[in-house]
């Protein structure tokens, strides 16, 4: 993945396919992004330029950029040598706008609702570390949306560069309510309660409020850390402001001596607030799953030569997901072949070990995500396509389905036909799907079973499985594990 350098001269941006708007932005006036083919425009009214003039200018922008916590930009020339003597600029919505920047490409855009608790963490402290910074510069964001970062690997980057504006002394951080809402609040359910913030906010675009937090912290939750100032406190004011104008309320700040010091304080404290929050999921029995799941040494060898020639059947990958990654042996693995790994894991404990194990590792190439895929991530926010659903996300060159259709069939009562329909659908065309057969005779698919009605999975059936597989593709390849009760498919999507 290519960070594009300030310093150097824009290359012409090529495009082959139509200009077209990114649904989740229009939020903001002066700023919107467009997608051309793979390329990541934004385009600034005159406001916004200048705004953006000056940030590129500014002693903070650019190192945060080299150092990869904000997503390479460029400002792209105008006039027709833009697009290579297309004439997209002339006769498309990219008309009319003051500038056009260039982003970085970010390999795969997830949502804070697919994040661990420690992914939730380091990217709000990322987000508060260049707000910080920004200050200390004469600069501020208008918003604290979780939204505005995403990842490469286990590495938050922030992306919203039209987020910067100038400062001015006495004006409060607009994006205080937002940060609270969409980041310090899912991390207080979790450390302070014990609870997942994920269908918190995949329930609702704009976060928790204030109003959904106080009855959850009163009595002696009252003084659990940041919860006084951040939810109560935050609240009254809230309720107080109701009737009062933004600008009311810059100048009552103004007039209080509210200054860019006491600003960077406020920032500097709630850092602190959140390096203090903390939830480690409590464990299941998916966490042991690589010595409990029944495999011999000869079965793990043979499917780890399996998957790896799968992955090696048509060279380098530009994107693998690994459907029901568990603690990521084979997104790693994937990894040694592939520009992006996607692991995928329903279980929150699991996912989050395998965040802070790969962070560890310094793993800039494999991106853990938590999902039930039974109830995968759907569209949201404005019209249901403000936030992209995963299946409109995920288009893979192989998708790896390891030890998971017995668990959707049996343990989710869904259909065969339905799972490999779905799992067929993630893969790119020309793609590959790389799928594992648990026969009912074993081990762990006989224990899904027992839980069952008799009789109620006449069709789960090695047979019907694989007439149903050559019905989506070409089976290229297949290897019965020396156990006997397991079967590993490589299809070829038509």
């Amino acid at each position: 993945m290519v960070i594009p350098d300030l310093g150097r001269s824009p290359k012409p941006v090529r495009v082959d396919t139509e200009l077209r708007a990114e649904p989740g932005s229009f939020r903001d006036p002066a700023n919107q992004v467009f997608h051309a083919g793979d390329e990541v425009l934004r385009a600034l009214d005159e406001t916004a330029a200048t705004h953006w003039r000056a940030l590129a200018g500014s002693t903070f922008f650019p190192p945060l950029v080299a150092a990869g916590k904000i997503c390479g930009t460029e400002e792209l020339p105008a006039g027709p040598e833009l697009l290579a003597g297309s004439e997209l600029l002339a006769g498309s919505a990219l008309a009319g706008w003051a500038a056009v920047l260039r982003h970085e490409r970010i390999p795969f855009i997830s949502h804070p609702y697919e994040w661990s608790f420690a992914m939730l963490r380091d990217a709000a402290l990322l987000h508060l570390e260049i707000l910080r910074a920004a200050l200390s510069a004469g600069f501020t964001t208008k918003d604290g949306s979780a939204y505005n970062l995403q990842w490469r690997g286990t590495e938050p980057v922030f992306i919203d560069v039209g987020s910067f504006v100038p400062l001015r002394d006495g004006e409060p951080w607009a994006g205080y309510r937002q940060f609270c809402q969409m980041l310090l609040y899912p991390l207080m359910l979790g450390a302070h309660l014990g609870l997942a913030f994920q269908p918190w906010l995949r329930a609702q675009v704009d976060g928790i409020s204030p109003e959904q937090m106080g009855p959850l912290f009163r009595g002696a939750r009252r003084l659990l850390p940041g919860v006084p100032t951040h939810v109560h406190l935050h609240g009254s004011v809230q309720r107080r402001s109701a009737v009062t104008s933004t600008s009311d309320v810059r100048a009552q700040l103004r007039a209080a001596g509210y200054t860019r010091e006491l600003a960077q304080a406020t920032v500097r404290g709630m850092e602190k607030l959140v390096r203090r929050l903390d939830h480690q999921p409590p464990p299941t029995h998916w966490v042991d799953y690589q010595r409990t799941c029944g495999y011999s040494g000869d079965d793990r060898s043979g499917k780890e030569r399996f998957v790896t020639a799968a992955l090696s059947v048509v060279g380098r990958r530009r994107l693998v997901l690994d459907l029901g990654a568990n603690d990521g042996r084979y997104a790693r693995l994937a990894a040694r072949h592939a520009d992006y790994v996607v692991a995928v894991e329903q279980d929150p404990a699991v996912l989050d070990r395998l965040y802070r194990t790969l962070k560890g590792e310094g793993e800039r190439r494999v991106l853990p995500l938590v999902m039930d895929l039974a109830d995968p991530s759907p569209g949201g926010g404005w019209r249901a396509v403000e936030r992209a659903s995963f299946a409109a996300r995920a288009s893979a060159d192989t998708v790896l389905a390891l030890a998971l259709v017995h668990h959707l069939a049996i343990g989710r009562n869904v259909p065969l036909s339905e799972v490999l329909s779905c799992l067929v659908g993630f893969v790119a065309p020309g793609g590959r799907l790389v799928v594992e057969f648990v026969h009912p005779d074993d081990p762990m698919a006989a224990r899904l079973l027992a839980n069952k009605p008799d009789g109620i999975f006449p069709d789960y059936r090695r047979d019907a499985f694989e007439a149903l597989l050559a019905a989506r593709g070409t089976v290229e390849d297949r290897l019965e594990l020396p156990s006997g009760t397991r079967t590993l498919y490589r299809l070829a999507r038509s």
